[in-house]
């Protein structure tokens, strides 16, 4: 069997990292494992293992003829089997599958605001799920919502799966040791950092010496200077640190004292299961399948999504009680370790793979 990952870029985000672990995890189970990135690459390229086979498209718009007519000759020469498409790839990957009937598509929804589907613009997704063969979601929401809005027969839910491997050490995060909070979100509206600061701002108003990291892209737009200009207004600049796209997750979270997450909706966020493999006490928001990963008051703490006071409490609590941090903490990496590995994922995802070519 040969299974192509069928990503538009390779920037550091939560639908890249699901593609390039995917990806590495195939390479010892099946004969060939491929990844595209369609239109850009980027800090995830360095992630891949050696033995995945990598094809970049340099796809400059959604009916580029030219790069369309390299993958559907490269599919054919290479003799792939499946491509697993992840977010708006499908276009590309249905565009493959109607001209040529032999090729299976598995669509990977990462929809990132399960919170609002009612707004979710999909008239194309809607045909083209037609020639989809399976449907992953990545959490249990947007599954009844597949099954219910979409033409694909097949369709289930598959948990993320978080890999921290051995990187680089390139990153030296600012503050005191033992004394900083890690988000690890890019700069959307949705993962609501505007939320988390009007949280910290309460926490240094007791806890001066602490600090908050902001690591993930920045789409320097209009969120993303909000974010900064609050900084600046509230003067926060020497508490509140911004990164942008970090590759050396491992030596960043080892830095690292809690870790947050403020979104207002989420699927299944890899940076919460990180979190655990690097066995930090952990703090989200009520959404999207972080329910399901945080048995709230046992391994870690759900907090109500705009809401600072309450996030600023929980907060202050985590920070004045480290007895309740270091057990919460062990707990909710045991429970990571236990649920949400490689190994289980991908019997499932193989599963898939051999059901749909038979």
């Amino acid at each position: 069997m040969k299974v192509l990952q069928l990503i538009d870029s390779l920037e550091v985000g939560g639908a890249e990292r699901v593609a390039v672990n995917i990806a590495n995890a195939l390479s010892t189970k099946i004969e060939g494992s491929y990844l595209c990135a369609t239109r850009v690459e980027g800090l995830l390229k360095d992630s891949l293992d050696e033995s995945v086979n990598f094809l970049f498209l340099n796809k400059n718009r959604t009916f580029d003829i030219k790069a369309i007519l390299k993958f559907s000759k490269y599919i054919k020469e290479e003799g792939i089997d499946i491509i697993h498409a992840h977010s708006s790839s499908f276009f590309l990957a249905t565009t493959i599958r109607v001209f040529n009937r032999n090729i299976k598509v598995v669509w990977h929804d990462h929809y990132g605001n399960s919170e609002f589907l009612q707004n979710r613009k999909f008239k194309i997704l809607r045909i083209c799920s037609s020639y989809f063969n399976h449907i992953f979601t990545v959490n249990k929401a947007l599954e009844q919502w597949a099954i219910e809005n979409l033409k694909t027969n097949s369709v289930s839910y598959l948990p993320n799966f978080a890999v921290i491997n051995n990187e680089v050490r390139e990153t030296i995060l600012d503050g005191e040791e033992e004394k900083r909070i890690i988000c690890l979100a890019n700069l959307r509206e949705q993962k609501d950092h505007l939320t988390l600061l009007k949280a910290f701002k309460k926490v240094i108003e007791k806890h001066s010496d602490w600090s908050l990291h902001l690591v993930g892209k920045d789409f320097a737009d209009t969120y993303s200077k909000m974010i900064k200009t609050y900084i600046l207004d509230e003067n926060l600049n020497h508490h509140v640190f911004v990164y942008a796209t970090k590759s050396d997750t491992l030596h960043i979270l080892s830095q690292s004292t809690i870790g947050v997450l403020a979104s207002k909706s989420e699927g299944l966020p890899l940076a919460l299961l990180e979190y655990g493999l690097a066995k930090l006490p952990v703090i989200a928001t009520r959404v999207g399948e972080c329910l399901e990963v945080i048995k709230n008051n046992y391994n870690g703490v759900l907090v109500r999504s705009e809401n600072p006071e309450e996030l600023s409490k929980t907060l202050i609590e985590y920070i004045e009680n480290k007895e309740l941090r270091d057990k919460y903490a062990f707990r909710y990496h045991e429970h990571i370790q236990s649920n949400y590995t490689e190994a289980a994922q991908i019997k499932t995802i193989l599963k898939v793979y051999n059901n749909i070519c038979h």
